[in-house]
């Protein structure tokens, strides 16, 4: 029978915090404070009392938990400046927030998500999982928050890509391995319907449109719509639409109350997030010192927006 690890063990009690320590111990046979200590650093669980508590932790779903698998969302809109890096970080940061594991992934050659997030001209960088066949390099920022960088190096690996037939699966292989050690994995797409965006849709769960309050928020919206629904036919059967998010909102116009009245009729039957990010210099200030919202400035309207669309998210991925 495969034994479970002390590793293993903290992981999934630190995420079932609703979990009794003091019950598990009586219900495994452990000695009193076992679980507690474990917790805290002050032991290591031995062979003897991993094999006590797998019983009891497999009623308790561990098994599922092992197994796993992170929800990919593919950040995507087809145009530029609309609060697609500005949603990554601090939709991940939220989630981080509610104890998830997040791993922010900078698919745009620009490189703009690595360099709000104080990462410049990184050595070990994305293009040389997509070109050598080496892992990920995966940065930490934070404890559960996580990013693998790109620069315009990353630009390089466009034209390899599109030459091979396979091509446009070699993003979800080499992402693979890490679906299990993370509870989300956000992808930063590029602002135009290219290669690396195909690869990031292939490889996700599901897209999350990012869309302003502007009359031409649709134009390209269909674009996109049918390139997902093409994948989702063509290599990846569970591709869906997480949903849309309007951002960058104004609440004293009327003008964006219409126009979103208007791009929700014109994408009716389509899922849109009941949270709205609203206008907010703080968020533009954060990106620019290399900070999430919730660090630069937690009690501010993009702090509150962002931590309402990742409640939003978490709820509708009940672990």
């Amino acid at each position: 029978m495969y034994m479970l690890t002390h590793e293993e063990v903290y992981k999934f009690l630190k995420r079932k915090q609703t979990l009794s320590h003091s019950g598990l111990n009586k219900e495994a046979g452990l000695p009193t404070g076992t679980l507690t200590k474990a917790m805290n650093g002050q032991r290591t669980l031995t062979e003897s009392h991993l094999k006590a508590l797998e019983p009891v932790l497999l009623q308790y779903g561990i098994e599922d938990f092992l197994n796993r698998r992170a929800t990919v969302l593919a950040i995507v809109n087809h145009k530029g400046g609309v609060g697609k890096t500005t949603t990554t970080i601090n939709l991940g940061k939220g989630l981080v927030n509610r104890g998830q594991s997040v791993l922010l992934i900078d698919m745009d050659s620009q490189g703009n998500l690595s360099q709000s997030l104080g990462v410049h001209n990184p050595q070990q960088q994305l293009l040389q999982a997509l070109t050598q066949s080496v892992p990920m390099p995966v940065l930490r920022l934070k404890e559960n928050y996580h990013l693998v960088p790109s620069d315009l190096e990353l630009s390089r690996a466009e034209a390899e890509l599109i030459k091979t037939p396979s091509g446009v699966l070699r993003f979800r292989n080499v992402l693979a391995p890490l679906l299990t050690q993370y509870d989300y994995v956000l992808i930063d797409c590029p602002p135009s319907l290219n290669i690396f965006t195909y690869s990031a849709l292939v490889a996700s769960t599901a897209a999350l449109v990012v869309l302003e309050p502007e009359a031409s928020a649709v134009k390209g919206m269909y674009n996109l719509l049918e390139l997902i629904q093409d994948i989702k036919d063509s290599f990846n059967p569970r591709l869906g639409i997480e949903g849309i998010v309007m951002a960058q909102v104004s609440q004293q116009l009327v003008l964006h109350r219409e126009l979103m009245s208007q791009v929700r009729n014109d994408l009716k039957g389509q899922p849109f997030f009941k949270t709205e990010i609203r206008q907010n210099i703080a968020l533009a200030e954060s990106q620019y010192v290399g900070q999430d919202i919730f660090d630069y400035k937690p009690s501010s309207t993009g702090a509150v927006d962002y931590q309402a669309l990742a409640d939003e998210v978490v709820a509708k991925h009940p672990a």
